[in-house]
């Protein structure tokens, strides 16, 4: 038998026992079983002489015996378990919803693993697979700092928060509330003590401070306290002096000691490039500052005219560690809600459903519990 054969069958063997070699004598005297072979009734014009069908009855209930024999014997099961057959009592004695098939624990217990989990993992190792150590990512998972959005529902949807210093984008098409997501997420952070930059090419200084307002947030309040910095730049100064910006923020962030930075809007620095190439290196030079300036970035982009699910340019997405898409969900009837998708998070578990959500007095709520229609 070949190499690759041997691996490609390990997991049958390691459930039936068998270790993959075929007795050939074995073979010959089962086919011989009976009288005369095959072969020499073909010779002498006679037919095979098979076993009968009260042999074949015979045998397969001393196959199921032995069979059952010796799974009682590997599994230790208790000497006064006497249902010899393992589908009396509705199936409860053969495959239990607890304790597995007959009455084996299938789950670990005191630190140990069960039978059909111990013969896996042996398996596994000896096709050359990783060992125990290899399945155990708790350790990993456990060691990287989480922090949550900040927006009722959809953090409910990210198992165990973003993880921090990741650099997120929200997606979203004309008012779909990229502006309060990124908001909300600064002032979720700024109620935890943490500092925090708005950098806006859209918009200016006291319009973000009145929008904020409007939502209750007191900006003006953290701004004061030197935990806020809302700075607006125009994209075309912004886009003229990108490499000295490119090289002071990550000076800038460690001074003011920010936790979380929103840029609004990545869309517009790259409409500044004409072409595709050079558009596609500003923006990867400017991600990588971020990056290494290591704070939790939130940036917002325009979607594609054409696909809800994509950035304008198609380039954002593939450069940050978490996509958050927000758009439009229209019904048969016509009826319009918004609605909210994890599209990625790096390193983190999510949910993949597609949720609505609306824009209230308190800001974006998501309905983790509802449907779109």
């Amino acid at each position: 038998m070949s190499e690759e054969s041997s691996d490609d069958d390990w997991f049958e063997r390691a459930v039936s026992g068998d270790d993959g070699d075929v007795d050939e004598s074995e073979s010959t005297d089962d086919s011989t079983n009976g009288g005369t072979t095959s072969d020499a009734g073909a010779r002498d014009g006679t037919t095979a002489a098979g076993p009968s069908d009260r042999d074949l009855d015979d045998a397969a209930e001393d196959a199921f015996a032995a069979a059952q024999a010796r799974i009682e014997s590997e599994v230790d099961q208790p000497s006064d378990a006497t249902d010899d057959d393992p589908f009396d009592d509705g199936g409860a004695g053969g495959f239990d919803a607890t304790n597995g098939a007959g009455g084996v624990d299938l789950g670990a217990q005191d630190g140990g693993g069960s039978l059909f989990e111990d013969d896996f993992e042996s398996a596994f190792e000896s096709a050359g697979g990783p060992g125990e150590a290899e399945f155990d990512d708790e350790d990993f998972e456990s060691e990287i700092p989480r922090i949550d959005i900040g927006i009722a529902g959809l953090d409910a949807m990210i198992q165990g928060g973003v993880p921090a210093r990741h650099l997120i984008v929200a997606i979203g098409s004309a008012g779909t509330g990229k502006t309060t997501f990124g908001l909300q997420f600064l002032h979720h952070g700024l109620e935890q003590g943490e500092n925090a930059i708005f950098v806006t090419l859209e918009q200016s200084h006291d319009a973000i401070m009145a929008t904020a307002d409007e939502w209750g947030w007191e900006f003006e309040t953290y701004e004061d306290d030197g935990q806020l910095a809302v700075v607006d730049l125009d994209p075309v100064e912004m886009a003229n002096s990108l490499d000295n910006i490119r090289g002071e923020l990550p000076d800038l962030i460690e001074e003011f000691d920010a936790d979380r930075l929103v840029l609004d809007s990545v869309s517009l620095l790259e409409m500044m490039y004409d072409d595709q190439a050079r558009r596609r290196t500003e923006v990867f030079d400017f991600t990588r500052a971020l990056k290494r300036a290591g704070v939790t970035t939130m940036l917002t982009s325009e979607a594609s005219e054409t696909n809800p699910y994509a950035s304008r340019h198609g380039i954002i997405e593939y450069l940050t560690d978490a996509v958050f898409v927000l758009k439009y969900v229209r019904s048969e009837n016509q009826e319009t809600r918004l609605a909210v998708e994890i599209q990625k998070i790096r390193n983190a578990n999510h949910s993949r459903e597609t949720k609505p959500y609306e824009i209230t007095a308190d800001g974006i709520s998501v309905y983790q519990q509802a449907s779109i229609f």
